[in-house]
């Protein structure tokens, strides 16, 4: 883990997530590139537009007024001895974190949220929503400060499908990492019940041919799904949700919904979501 992208808006959720980063990168000797995206009209920005020699007083007044909020950041106490790259971009925010992500090959997204419900959930969204949806890279979404970000239990909800194997992999490399006990989990629904030798033999099928064997497998019986991952977090007491997604697009996604994102949006814990 050499480079961890933060995006910021200089909210109190995007600061929990900048302290968790913090975290990682003194554990890691990982740099931090901190990114605030300039959401400005395009009138403003483009060096060809008619007006641009009198918008440019203004562009340059939104710039400096985003980089004294960096210098107050970076003068924070938990930042000490971090190596943290200030980023500012103009761009609408997601396509912004979809390209520095790239551009600076990080390993690692970290977002705030404070979550969201009802019409706002559905019709409007998060930027956090998008990019938990498409990004190749795993997010990792704080919604309250964690002085200390130590993961005892870690779950990983799966269907056993073969699709999730790689993002299963990839969701125990990171329990190694952290130093957590993975729990591998199957919700079992009452429109898709399983028997527990059914439940079992999928299991082992999914599990053949894996290196790592060190983790725990459950069942556990809910209303929902979505109920279910987040009342056996409860259960166990899990520092984090870890969850595949498909990165659905348009209809689709309306119709289909993404749990990964009701996840996102309800849990109150940690949760990481890595790409199928």
């Amino acid at each position: 883990m050499k480079n961890i992208l933060v995006p910021t808006d200089f909210s109190e959720q995007a600061e929990n997530a900048l302290k968790v980063a913090a975290q990682f990168a003194k554990t890691y000797n990982a740099d931090i590139y901190l990114l605030h995206m300039l959401e400005l009209p395009m009138q403003l920005i483009d060096p060809t537009s008619n007006n641009n020699s009198q918008n440019l007083p203004e562009s340059l007044f939104f710039m400096k007024l985003a980089h004294k909020r960096f210098e107050e950041v970076l003068a924070s106490d938990y930042l000490e001895g971090v190596t943290v790259h200030e980023t500012v971009h103009f761009h609408e925010a997601f396509d912004g974190i979809m390209e520095v992500s790239k551009e600076h090959d990080c390993d690692l997204i970290i977002m705030g949220s404070h979550g969201a419900t009802g019409f706002k959930e559905m019709f409007i969204g998060s930027n956090t929503e998008k990019v938990v949806r498409y990004s190749e890279i795993p997010v990792l979404v704080i919604k309250q400060e964690i002085p200390n970000f130590r993961v005892d239990n870690f779950i990983f909800a799966t269907d056993f499908s073969e699709e999730t194997k790689r993002p299963f992999n990839e969701a125990v490399k990171f329990a190694n990492k952290i130093d957590a006990n993975i729990h591998l989990v199957y919700i079992n629904t009452a429109n898709k019940f399983k028997t527990t030798e059914e439940a079992e033999k999928k299991m082992s099928n999914f599990l053949e041919g894996m290196e790592s064997k060190t983790f725990n497998l459950h069942i556990y019986n809910d209303r929902t799904i979505e109920e279910g991952i987040l009342n056996y977090a409860q259960s166990i007491d899990a520092g984090l949700i870890g969850i595949s997604t498909h990165g659905r697009k348009g209809l689709a996604h309306f119709f289909n919904g993404s749990l990964s994102e009701d996840i996102v949006n309800h849990a109150k814990r940690p949760v990481i979501t890595f790409k199928i």
